[in-house]
C-alpha cells in the first residue's frame, strides 16, 4: 500500500512531493520500529496480543478499502491528467504509515529472525542502529519508487492508472481474509 501510494504521488505530483510523502512514512516508522523491538518477546509469549492486532487490523483494512474505493470512483470522474493538489503528501505519509498494520508484525518477524541467528541484541546501541537503518531503508525504497515511477508505469501499463481501485481490492481482501481466519479459529 505504501509503495503503490508513493508511485501514485510521484506520477501525479512529482518526485519532490513523493520525497515529502516518504519522509512522513519514515518518521512514523520510528515508533513502529520501537514498539516492535521492545515488545517482540512479549508479543511472542502472549498469543492474545496477536489476536487483538488481527482484530484491529480487520477494521483498519476494511476502512482503507472503502476509502480507496471512494478515491477510485472520484478519480474516474476527474479529467485525465488532472490531479488533486490539495492533499499534503507529508501528512498522507504519516496517516498511511499510522494505518499500516503490517509494519509492527514485519519488524517483529525480522527481529525474531535476526535474534534466532544471534544477529540481534536488545541493548541500546544495536537497537538504535537497527532503527536508524530501518528508517533510512523505508525512506530510500519509497524514494526509489518515486524516482522510477515512470519506468514502472511503462512496464505495468494500466495497473498504475487504477492504483486506488487496486489498493481497495487488496486491503478489502486482506481484511476479509483475516476476518475469515479469525472466524474459523473461533469455531
Amino acid at each position: 500500500m505504501l509503495n503503490m501510494t508513493a508511485l501514485k504521488i510521484s506520477l501525479e505530483k512529482g518526485q519532490q512531493k513523493n520525497n515529502w510523502y516518504a519522509i512522513g512514512v519514515a518518521i512514523f516508522a520510528i515508533p513502529q520500529i520501537t514498539v516492535a523491538v521492545f515488545l517482540t518477546n512479549y508479543i511472542i509469549e502472549r498469543p492474545t496480543i496477536l489476536e487483538t492486532i488481527e482484530k484491529v487490523g480487520i477494521f483498519i483494512f476494511l476502512i482503507l478499502s472503502a476509502y480507496f474505493y471512494k478515491l477510485s470512483k472520484k478519480e474516474n470522474k476527474q479529467l485525465e491528467g488532472h490531479t488533486n493538489l490539495k492533499s499534503n503528501p507529508f501528512l498522507t505519509g504519516i496517516i498511511l504509515s499510522l494505518l499500516n498494520v503490517f509494519s509492527v508484525p514485519f519488524f517483529c518477524g525480522l527481529i525474531v529472525g535476526l535474534d534466532y541467528f544471534n544477529l540481534f541484541s536488545y541493548e541500546l546501541l544495536p537497537v538504535t542502529f537497527f532503527s536508524f537503518g530501518a528508517v533510512v531503508g523505508t525512506f530510500y525504497i519509497l524514494y526509489l519508487y518515486g524516482k522510477f515511477s515512470h519506468t514502472i508505469r511503462k512496464k505495468t501499463g494500466k495497473l498504475t492508472k487504477n492504483i486506488h481501485l487496486i489498493l481497495a481490492i487488496i486491503t478489502g481482501f486482506v481484511g476479509i481474509f483475516t476476518l475469515l481466519k479469525l472466524f474459523f479459529k473461533w469455531i
